[in-house]
């Protein structure tokens, strides 16, 4: 898969990068997408499904995302604003006899990589906000957050003055994935809270749950998810897997935001289209892939 340059990459985060909802001294789109109910007959087979779905990998087309609908065997891919007809109709050829398999669902705006903060946290030239503060068995304090906020960056800072530390960057997966750990280092003490609730567990989340996003733009906001496993394509090689696919809606600022139910860490922001006035779509990296690829836990 081909990366941005660093320049490209630097110059699209300020202008498509999300922050996240934030914990740094305690506490970061849209016709929803429809699952099928239990009684529901697959229309396809597992096979054509799969087919269809490596068929619109490989047109790729930015502003796409999609999913098997496990009950029809049905590949949903939702297309935002950008995307024309002859794109649509350049995947359906390019899944060929298993084009029929395919069911597309327009939403508004324009699925993207969302950047900028309520409880903000600043890299060297640009500000994204934390997701879920963590901890290793040996006890020391990280937080997790979106990988394409930590792609690139050092330092982190808890102000745009970069006078209060927070950390430097202790790893980061972007694209493929969306997720991204800092470690404590400074004078910033963490909490294991998203805002006033206490977060005590992770999981991951089901197709129809309820779930509650806080981000540093827009502040809290529930829906419900729609699809699990979803693969988004934000354009530039930047392609990411195994999403969860939501009807919460999010706008720039609230990208490496946690998602949550109650007092369980489900996911964190990855990106989306549409907005919180007139509702969207939005993708999420689930949070259990991230807790295990660093052996990391919340608290």
């Amino acid at each position: 898969m081909k990366r941005p340059t660093p320049h490209n990459k630097h110059a699209r985060r300020l202008g498509l990068l999300a922050a996240t909802s934030a914990m740094v001294v305690g506490a970061a789109l849209a016709a929803p997408s429809a699952y099928a109910g239990s009684d529901a007959t697959p229309k396809f087979t597992a096979a054509e499904a799969k087919a269809a779905g490596s068929a619109v990998l490989e047109a790729d087309v930015a502003g796409t995302a999609w999913y098997v609908d496990k009950a029809t065997n049905t590949l949903v891919v939702t297309a935002d604003s950008t995307v024309s007809q002859a794109e649509i109709a350049k995947i359906k050829k390019t899944a060929g006899a298993n084009a029929d398999a395919i069911e597309v669902k327009r939403t508004p705006g324009k699925i993207k990589k969302l950047i900028s903060g309520g409880d903000a946290i600043y890299a060297d030239s640009w500000r994204c906000s934390l997701g879920f503060n963590v901890r290793n068995s040996s006890g020391t304090n990280y937080f997790v957050t979106a990988g394409h906020c930590t792609d690139g960056a050092g330092t982190w800072w808890s102000n745009s003055g970069h006078t209060s530390t927070i950390g430097p960057t202790a790893g980061s997966s972007f694209p493929t994935n969306d997720y991204g750990l800092v470690r404590y280092s400074g004078s910033v003490s963490p909490s294991g809270t998203v805002g006033s609730q206490d977060i005590t567990s992770a999981a991951n989340p089901t197709v129809g749950q309820t779930v509650t996003r806080r981000g540093s733009t827009t502040g809290i906001h529930s829906g419900r998810v729609t699809a699990l496993n979803a693969t988004v394509n934000y354009g530039g090689g930047d392609i990411v897997y195994g999403m969860i696919q939501t009807t919460v809606c999010a706008e720039p600022g609230d990208s490496g935001g946690p998602l949550y139910a109650g007092s369980t860490a489900l996911g964190l922001t990855s990106g989306g289209s549409g907005n919180c006035t007139s509702g969207g779509t939005t993708f999420f990296q689930p949070v259990v892939e991230a807790l295990n690829a660093y052996g990391v836990s919340v608290y």
